[in-house]
C-alpha cells in the first residue's frame, strides 16, 4: 500500500503516511541482514494478529534490536524512530522503508499524527517504550506507548530481544560477534485500555501501569523460555 494523504480529525490535510510497500522492502532486507550476520531464534511469532492494527512493544538494550524485530517478524514494520538516527544517507533511507521519525525533546505532533495514521490504517507500529536504549528490561516506561494504544484500540505485542548486548564482537567491537545467537521472543496480544474508552490523564496512567505488568511479565517468560536467565539484553 502506498503512503497517501489523510485528513485529520480537525479537517486539516494530514502529511503522508509511511509507505507499507517501503517497511515491506525494509523487512526484507531485515531478513538478508540479520539472519546474514547472525542466527536469530524466532518464538512466538504465530502470535501476532495476522491483519489489523498491532503496536510491538520492544525492550531496547542495543542498536540492532530494532532492525532485528524487523527482518524477522512476520508484517511489515513502521518503527518510531529517534530524529538524531536519521542522518546523511540513512534519512532518505530510513524514510524509504517506512520509518517514522520523532523528536524526543518535544511534543513532536507530526510524528504522533503519522503513528495514528499506520494505525488506522491497519498497519504495524514498533516503539520502544523505555524512550532510549538501556538495560532493556522495561523498568521505566513513557506514556507514549499507552496513549497510542489507548487512542487507536490497537493491540500491543510484546516483544523482547535476548542475547544482542550478552557479548561483544571481535571484528566490531559495537557489534554481538558475527553468527551468535539473538533470540526474539514475541508475546500474547494484550488490549492496554480498560474497555471504557477513556484517554483522561488518569487513564493513560493506568494503562501504563497495565503495560508495564505484562512487559515485566513476558520479558521474565522470554529469559526462562530461552535460558537466558541473567541476560539484560
Amino acid at each position: 500500500m502506498r503512503g497517501h494523504p489523510r485528513r485529520g480529525e480537525a479537517g486539516g490535510e494530514v502529511r503522508e503516511l509511511p509507505s507499507e510497500r517501503g517497511a515491506e522492502v525494509g523487512r526484507r532486507i531485515g531478513v538478508g541482514l540479520m539472519y546474514g550476520f547472525w542466527k536469530p531464534r524466532v518464538l512466538g511469532a504465530w502470535k501476532v494478529p495476522a491483519t489489523g492494527p498491532v503496536i510491538f512493544a520492544v525492550n531496547h538494550s542495543h542498536n540492532i534490536d530494532g532492525p532485528m524485530v524487523m527482518g524477522v517478524a512476520p508484517r511489515p514494520t513502521h518503527f518510531l524512530i529517534k530524529k538524531e538516527a536519521f542522518i546523511g544517507p540513512l534519512d532518505p533511507f530510513l524514510t524509504g522503508i517506512g520509518q517514522l521519525k520523532v523528536d524526543r525533546d518535544t511534543t513532536d505532533r507530526k510524528a504522533i499524527t503519522r503513528a495514528l495514521g499506520v494505525l488506522e490504517a491497519g498497519g504495524v507500529l514498533g516503539i520502544f517504550p523505555e524512550g532510549t536504549r538501556g538495560e532493556g528490561d522495561f523498568a521505566s516506561l513513557r506514556a507514549g506507548l499507552a496513549y497510542f494504544a489507548v487512542r487507536s484500540g490497537a493491540a500491543i505485542v510484546p516483544v523482547a530481544v535476548l542475547g544482542s548486548t550478552e557479548r561483544r564482537g571481535r571484528l566490531f567491537k559495537g557489534l554481538p560477534p558475527l553468527r551468535s545467537r539473538v533470540d526474539v521472543v514475541f508475546g500474547d496480544p494484550f488490549e492496554a485500555g480498560d474497555g471504557s474508552g477513556r484517554r483522561t490523564r488518569k487513564a493513560l496512567d493506568e494503562a501504563t501501569e497495565r503495560i508495564q505488568k505484562q512487559l515485566a511479565a513476558h520479558l521474565g517468560h522470554a529469559r526462562r523460555l530461552t535460558g537466558r536467565t541473567a541476560d539484560a539484553g
